[in-house]
């Protein structure tokens, strides 16, 4: 039997679209002389599809879709994911659902039991979990057919009380196919690699994984679909964060399928910076992409985290897709004034100035009445930056640019940022990338040559809203800062411990309470790109009214 595996980018509720991809896909798998083709969870509709799923046209449409790709499967069948209404009166509508078509008809039908409902993961608010289990048969082949999470509930602390394949392996099918919408994170990869070797050495079954890849908003997919033996060994693996469509073939040897391919040699991981830039440089082209934007527009400070997103952005989009605006006052230093001008040549992106003084010292005049005899402070600070965003929206709106977001984790975690100011954007590229990571980042865009000055990189970071403002002044070193930061945010690590590691007590108190108290801050920002284990966003559910740690 020849199986492949075809690994797609796909848009929410784009069923034209997406049906399209599909018979595509169907129709060259056909040319290939494959068996079966398989597709990913819920490919059908897009991942993740949320409440479009409470809407009836919406599961009217996934059956008119299914419908039409069923028709195309003569000659060879297709495993696709999409939502199946439950019959059942009791329990959810709908059950997460693998459908094999073939002879132009449905065949067959898995669904997904176990619904993670745990970081950005909602799925028990949709479906229905599977209780009746059962392989498939193709060819005279046994299939058993999981989807994504079904196959994760392995290892010493398993997070659900029944493992689907525990159910399957009785009736002793020949291969297991999981089809998954695994989202990417910069310790996801060799945390799958080591489940999906794991089901196939336990089993010993030779594994299909399909996952998706592309952007949906801030959920990123990076692919990486593959085909492993009973060994667990990897036979074949396709790309990462592109779309790729690849085939193996398989034959019965003493009763036990096999793939008719070798191992392929251990290969060392790419490094988590550069796993983290392609991600975001996937995640800026499909926002763009598939909301129907082309042009971003962002405020070039010269300092790190604007040079790298303009990097960043430069890349995903094209230079000449991408405006940088010079906004300097009369406190922004002329060495960040020429960094910033220097980046945009080196990356030949078109960038303007525009000098904020007149309109801070106007707005300063219109409250002069009623800050007389005040000190100069964050007030004063924050009109900077709102001015700021005021004028990079004007532009955005008259001439059709997305703004982006340059803010970092770091700043975002503490609420280093201002609120209608810079904390502006349609997307927030650097959300989920620390400050120590973003200068990672940095070094590994001028791996080749310097594109980034270097003087934006070795230079005190600095809002430069003030004379002589460094970040120091209201915050610890980024160094420390940052490894507080992911102890509470990624590992959920209280206070006590934090403090048992080394941290100094008053500085992890002061930070955990900036955390929290800046709760309200983030619910008002963009969408962030989302690349750690731990974003802000869906993934992280905190009130924003309370006194922990407060």
């Amino acid at each position: 039997m020849r199986i492949a595996l075809a690994q797609l980018n796909y848009l929410i509720g784009d069923f034209d679209g997406n049906v399209s991809k599909i018979i595509e896909s169907v129709r060259k798998c056909r040319e290939m002389n494959a068996d079966l083709v398989v597709f990913a969870e819920l490919s059908l509709c897009g991942y993740p599809p949320r409440d479009f799923l409470e809407f009836d046209d919406f599961i009217n449409r996934c059956g008119l879709a299914i419908e039409q790709i069923a028709a195309e499967c003569h000659g060879i069948a297709a495993i696709i994911g999409a939502p199946a209404r439950n019959p059942d009166i009791k329990g959810k509508n709908l059950f997460n659902a693998a459908w094999l078509l073939a002879d132009g008809d449905v065949k067959g039908m898995a669904f997904k039991a176990l619904l993670p409902n745990y970081d950005i993961f909602d799925e028990y608010r949709y479906f229905e979990p599977n209780r009746s289990f059962n392989v498939l048969e193709f060819n005279g082949v046994k299939i058993a057919l999981t989807v994504c999470e079904d196959i994760w509930n392995i290892g010493p602390d398993p997070l659900y009380v029944a493992t689907p394949m525990d159910e399957l392996i009785r009736q002793q099918p020949d291969i297991m196919i999981n089809i998954a919408a695994s989202p990417f994170n910069s310790d996801q990869e060799s945390e799958r690699a080591a489940v999906l070797a794991t089901n196939a050495r336990q089993y010993r079954l030779p594994l299909v994984y399909v996952n998706h890849v592309g952007a949906q908003t801030e959920l990123l997919f990076d692919g990486l679909s593959r085909v492993l033996d009973a060994e667990g060994n990897t036979v074949m693996e396709l790309k990462a964060f592109k779309e790729d469509l690849q085939y193996v073939d398989f034959e019965f040897d003493n009763e036990r399928l096999i793939p008719l391919k070798p191992p392929q040699n251990h290969n060392e991981l790419p490094s988590k910076t550069s796993l983290i830039h392609d991600a975001l440089v996937m995640g800026i082209g499909d926002y763009f992409s598939k909301m129907g934007f082309k042009k971003a527009i962002l405020g070039l400070s010269g300092g790190i985290d604007s040079a790298v997103t303009l990097a960043l952005a430069a890349k995903a989009l094209g230079p000449d897709n991408v405006l940088a605006v010079l906004l300097p006052s009369e406190f922004s230093s002329q060495h960040s004034i020429d960094d910033a001008r220097q980046l945009a040549v080196n990356l030949d992106v078109k960038h303007e100035m525009i000098s904020i003084s007149n309109g801070y010292n106007s707005v300063l005049d219109s409250l002069k009445p009623y800050f007389d005899g005040l000190p100069f402070n964050v007030t004063e600070e924050n009109v900077q930056a709102r001015i700021r965003a005021v004028i990079l929206m004007a532009l955005a709106n008259k001439f059709g640019y997305i703004l982006l977001n340059t803010s970092n984790k770091s700043e975002a975690a503490v609420g280093y940022g201002t609120l209608y100011g810079d904390m502006c954007g349609g997307i927030s590229v650097l959300g989920d990338v620390y400050k120590t990571q973003v200068y990672d980042l940095a070094h590994y865009i001028n791996r080749d040559r310097e594109i980034i000055p270097e003087n934006s990189i070795t230079k005190p970071p600095s809002a430069e809203l003030r004379p002589g403002q460094k970040d120091s002044d209201s915050l610890p070193d980024y160094a420390i800062l940052d490894q507080i930061l992911y102890q509470y945010i990624e590992k959920r690590v209280g206070p006590s411990e934090i403090i048992a590691m080394g941290f100094d007590e008053a500085t992890v108190k002061r930070v955990l309470k900036m955390v929290n108290t800046n709760e309200w801050k983030r619910h008002q920002t963009p969408p962030i790109l989302r690349v750690s284990p731990k974003a802000f966003g869906s993934g992280r559910r905190m009130p924003i009214v309370g006194k922990y740690l407060s």
